[in-house]
């Protein structure tokens, strides 16, 4: 029978880069909490931006750029309104032509309430030619490389 016991609820320390979003009332649905697909946009938003300010560039101008091969959630905690969402990220894993993160998404007193993840997704970024989305490119661009190794919790050797 597979093991089916839950990974644990994440705590701050499992993330390398940080970003903020306010939290806003179309965010939330009619039972007062943030609605499922504002989840995925986050965890779009934060790795794409992420890229693109380590990266200094238009990630869309890149000769290879990532498309979502898949992307997941695992909610523990209500989100509610109103309120600043704070969003940690690593690389959980770095390919020859593909990057996943993982997202913690935190709400409230890091010291209190808001020290475990209200929810953790997992965004899995593959690399395909910018002129034919149909090829992907192995070895990963350096400058994807490069801003990926920033967020792996442990460094390369």
């Amino acid at each position: 029978m597979p093991d089916r016991t839950r990974p644990p609820r994440p705590d701050r320390s499992g993330y390398v880069a940080w970003r903020s979003a306010t939290l806003r009332w179309a965010d939330i649905d009619v039972y007062g909490h943030m609605n499922n697909a504002r989840y995925f946009e986050l965890i779009d938003t934060v790795v794409n931006d992420q890229l693109a300010e380590s990266v200094g560039t238009d990630i869309r101008e890149l000769p290879a750029i990532g498309v979502v091969a898949e992307v997941s959630c695992r909610y523990f905690s209500e989100i509610t309104y109103p309120g600043i969402l704070e969003l940690g990220i690593v690389v959980e894993r770095l390919g020859r032509s593909s990057v996943v993160y993982r997202v913690g998404i935190f709400q409230g007193d890091p010291d209190g309430d808001g020290a475990l993840a209200a929810a953790e997704g997992r965004f899995v970024h593959v690399y395909v030619d910018n002129t034919d989305p149909a090829r992907p490119v192995t070895p990963l661009p350096d400058a994807v490389r490069a801003a990926s190794e920033q967020l792996c919790a442990e460094q390369p050797t």
